[in-house]
């Protein structure tokens, strides 16, 4: 009886031990969320008078040393009791004229992190209540440049090793707050946040290469399901390649359709045509090079990826790639050249900005059409019975000024938010709702069409739905890159370049946009066939659209 007695006693403590013992990724995760709150919201580090990169590389031996709950505790308590005092102030009150989304907004972690005890989400608790009301060091918005988000005070250091765990740590820590704090659309994601971290701090933290390190970081980004969201490093030339192929191409129905060249010399001399549906690179699929690469692609929806997936397609480290293809219903195998970016020399043809079309339409290439044209086109188009409007491009800022021929009245047709940085995590609705358009009796009375498709991104989602507030408007295609609002790039690292867009554009009535994109009146697609045989199916459509 005694034996047996003993023997539970042994299994209960080795349960009890394995219950209290902490995971180095537990450890790591919730320093990263301690770390960057106090980064934004300690009246002692907010303010910018700590280095606060130096504070993270001094308390990461002592969270490593760390074996239980309480020990864990005490260290990041005692780190913050090291901080300084924090004052107690007034209930911070807020106006009863801003309105605050909070979607995004949840600081429960404080109270619930299991590895916290009670002591320690008290004093974090305080900080909240009793945070800092200056302004901010670490994070600011330049007015100067489009209301852009900022992380300008950030320590670039030019001698970053790689092979250093804890600059390694700091990449992420920073640009896991940088998401948590100050991205608009993170409750739109399909990962938790938190459970990105957990997933990719192994990856992160021990990485075999330096590779493996720059993909990881790639691919958190890429979790932010935002086609803004991209990431840069010239070490990913060494995995994905730096040589390309001479075409231009679209993916439909896994296959790379090639859709127009890079440089028409070199494509003739690889005997590309347009139609050309390649189905295999070098021995893969096209499906399984999409299969393969996927968790490295940016895009808010499953259209803005695959347009994004061009780069993957198209380059590669050897000098030549063999492709398996389908010209006029024949399948072929060929080698063909890949190219420097440098020797690849990408032309990029005039196109028309305007013209008239058959049936009296007009037609408007925004990507093409500058603001002082617009007089000129609206005055040539005024009589016509309607003007096609393309944005499956980037257009050049001129919905406003086109706007004002298009409507009756100002018409309001979009509603922002933006970070609210005295409260990081929060963000508030601006007060105006943006117009476009004037008082003008004498608008233009004919059917206004705009075309869209997955390369209408951010400024052409925003001008698309100017223009979509016309009088006998009609939006024509397929789903936008559903990234609207401006790209804010920055550099997490030195020689680590990201982006995400950075605030939150939503219609006057708070539908979202983002991933969504901008709905179609009339969905119409692409087609092989259409490519194949020179045809513009969105417009042919829109142009039925008219004349019916």
């Amino acid at each position: 009886m005694k034996k047996i007695t003993l023997y539970f006693l042994v299994i209960l403590s080795q349960t009890v031990f394995a219950h209290t013992q902490l995971t180095e990724n537990q450890k790591l995760a919730a320093t990263c969320k301690v770390w960057g709150y106090l980064k934004y919201y300690h009246p002692h580090v907010a303010d910018g008078s700590k280095n606060w990169d130096e504070q993270l590389f001094a308390i990461l031996p002592q969270v490593e040393k760390a074996q239980t709950k309480e020990e864990f505790s005490l260290v990041l308590e005692n780190w913050i009791n090291g901080l300084g005092q924090v004052n107690k102030i007034a209930p911070i009150s807020t106006s009863k004229d801003i309105e605050y989304f909070d979607k995004n907004f949840d600081l429960s972690w404080i109270n619930k992190d299991k590895l916290f005890s009670k002591s320690l989400s008290k004093k974090l608790k305080f900080v909240e209540e009793n945070r800092f009301q200056g302004k901010q060091y670490y994070v600011q918005y330049d007015l100067n440049n489009g209301i852009l988000l900022g992380f300008n005070n950030e320590v670039k250091y030019s001698n970053f090793k790689w092979s250093d765990r804890n600059f390694r740590l700091l990449a992420l820590f920073r640009y896991w707050n940088y998401v948590e704090y100050f991205f608009p659309y993170k409750y739109q994601m399909d990962q938790k946040w938190d459970s990105a971290l957990n997933e990719m701090l192994p990856k992160i933290s021990e990485p075999e290469s330096e590779i493996d390190f720059v993909l990881a970081m790639r691919e958190i980004v890429t979790k932010l399901n935002d086609t803004h969201a991209s990431f840069s490093s010239r070490k990913m030339f060494e995995y994905f390649g730096d040589k390309w192929m001479a075409a231009t191409i679209k993916i439909i129905d896994e296959k790379a359709v090639v859709t127009g060249f890079q440089n028409d010399s070199l494509a003739k001399i690889d005997d590309f045509k347009v139609g050309d549906a390649i189905t295999k690179i070098d021995g893969k699929t096209i499906a399984q090079i999409i299969k393969e690469n996927k968790k490295y692609v940016e895009g808010s929806n499953p259209s803005a990826v695959l347009d994004k997936f061009y780069w993957v397609i198209l380059m590669g480290k050897s000098k030549s790639a063999e492709i398996e293809f389908i010209r006029d219903g024949k399948e072929s195998i060929k080698t063909l050249k890949r190219y420097s970016y440098q020797d690849l020399k990408v032309q990029f043809p005039k196109k028309e900005k305007w013209k008239l079309l058959d049936d009296n339409i007009g037609y408007v290439n925004l990507a093409e059409l500058e603001i002082d044209d617009v007089p000129l086109v609206m005055e040539q188009f005024k009589n016509t019975k309607s003007i096609i409007f393309d944005t499956r491009n980037h257009p050049n800022d001129t919905n406003f000024a086109i706007a004002e021929y298009l409507n009756p009245e100002p018409k309001e047709f979009v509603k922002s938010l933006d970070a609210d940085l005295s409260f990081p995590g929060r963000f508030i609705w601006r007060a105006e709702i943006e117009k476009c358009g004037k008082t003008n009796p004498d608008f233009y009375k004919g059917k206004v069409v705009i075309l869209v498709n997955e390369k209408t991104i951010s400024h052409g989602e925003y001008t698309a739905m100017c223009l979509q507030v016309t009088p006998n408007a009609t939006i024509i295609g397929s789903q936008t890159a559903g990234a609207d609002g401006a790209n804010a790039p920055f550099e997490i690292i030195k020689g680590y370049q990201t982006s995400f867009t950075c605030y939150g554009v939503f219609y006057p009535n708070k539908k979202e946009t983002q991933r969504i994109g901008i709905v179609p009146d009339i969905e119409v697609k692409q087609t092989i066939k259409g490519i194949q045989e020179g045809k513009d199916e969105v417009l042919d459509e829109a142009i039925r659209f008219i004349n019916k």
